[in-house]
């Protein structure tokens, strides 16, 4: 810039005194002074609109880091979220996986079981097949029919002689010992109809073990305890009540000249009555017992009735043995085992079948 050069902001000052004319002193009044001009608005300064500018760029800085950091923090919780899926995507997968695994190690030890299973049944089959060679080779030699034959037919008098050992005479023993023979002889043979042979009398035998004692020999028993029990024929019965030593003189007096008894009781009182009415009970007595021992049921129980009507005459009110012959009554004198005699059948229907 130059002197000559007046710059636009510069403030219009007075003119110069030299172009403005004086007047003469003489002639003119003194003029007062101007007055000031107003002072011009100051301009704005430059600073003021630096940190308007500092401060809209601050907040403008600022937002766009408060953008970015919610962007990053939606960015971040999607991806926690996305994590989380993820890993319990894993977790199910990985449970899926072990359900999968157990299941595999059931099913490998169901085939496990299964080829045990299998596997035993294949050597039963190979020793059922074994067995089923010799029986075929055995049967193939005609020389053993004959062999059978007679040990069938022992088997048979075995059985037969111990069902009729049980039936008629009660011999238990007897019965088991006959069985077991003939198990022993069924052994030996080597017909296939065998088995069904062995097997019944298996059974037969088991149902023979469970008897105690044979039933009929128990009747016996009791019949001979309930004769022992009976007193003797001398033994007569009170006919009147029983006197207190503690009584009057004249009451035991009296009680031994007078007796008491009812008029239609059937009791014997002379000696020819009760030697009779013992007669006639040990005879009842004897006939049960030979019934029992031929195990006719009818004739035991008809007999122990017609003993039980003998007691009233020998003794007031039966003395209470009436109950006993009642229960004497009661006890069967055969076994009662329905398997009896199955094995003979069985056997006789072979032999017929095959004849």
């Amino acid at each position: 810039m130059t002197e000559h050069d007046t710059p636009q902001s510069a403030e219009p000052g007075p003119p110069a005194s030299a172009a403005t004319p004086t007047p003469p002193a003489a002639t003119t009044a003194p003029v007062p002074p101007p007055a000031p001009a107003p002072a011009p608005a100051p301009a704005p300064s430059r600073n003021g609109v630096a940190i308007a500018l500092g401060l809209l760029l601050a907040a403008a800085a600022g937002g766009w880091l408060w953008h970015v950091a919610q962007e990053r923090a939606e960015r971040e919780a999607r991806a926690e979220a996305e994590a989380a899926q993820q890993l319990d995507a894993v977790r199910s997968r990985v449970d899926s996986l072990r359900r999968d695994v157990r299941g595999h190690s059931q099913r490998l030890q169901q085939a496990d079981a299964t080829n045990r299973v299998l596997r035993d049944e294949l050597i039963g089959m190979g020793q059922r097949a074994t067995v089923l060679e010799d029986q075929v080779a055995k049967l193939a030699d005609a020389s053993r029919h004959g062999a059978q034959a007679l040990r069938l037919d022992e088997a048979e008098l075995l059985l037969t002689m111990g069902e009729q050992r049980l039936r008629l005479a009660g011999d238990l023993d007897g019965a088991r010992r006959a069985y077991a023979l003939a198990a022993g002889v069924l052994q030996g043979v080597d017909s296939p109809a065998a088995l069904n042979l062995r097997q019944a009398l298996a059974q037969e035998r088991a149902a023979l073990d469970t008897l105690d004692i044979d039933p009929g020999l128990e009747a016996l028993a009791g019949l001979d305890a309930f004769a022992r029990a009976l007193p003797p024929d001398d033994a007569a019965p009170a006919q009147g009540a029983a006197v207190d030593a503690a009584a009057p003189w004249w009451e035991r007096v009296l009680a031994r000249l007078v007796q008491v008894r009812r008029a239609d009781e059937a009791l014997a009182v002379s000696a020819h009555d009760r030697a009779a009415a013992r007669i006639g009970l040990e005879l009842e007595l004897s006939l049960a017992r030979a019934a029992a021992e031929r195990r006719d049921s009818t004739a035991y129980r008809a007999a122990l009735m017609r003993a039980e009507a003998w007691l009233p005459r020998l003794w007031p009110g039966g003395g209470g043995r009436g109950k006993e012959l009642e229960r004497l009554r009661t006890l069967p004198l055969s076994a009662d085992m329905p398997t009896l005699g199955s094995t003979l059948e069985l056997l006789r229907a072979q032999r017929a079948g095959r004849g």
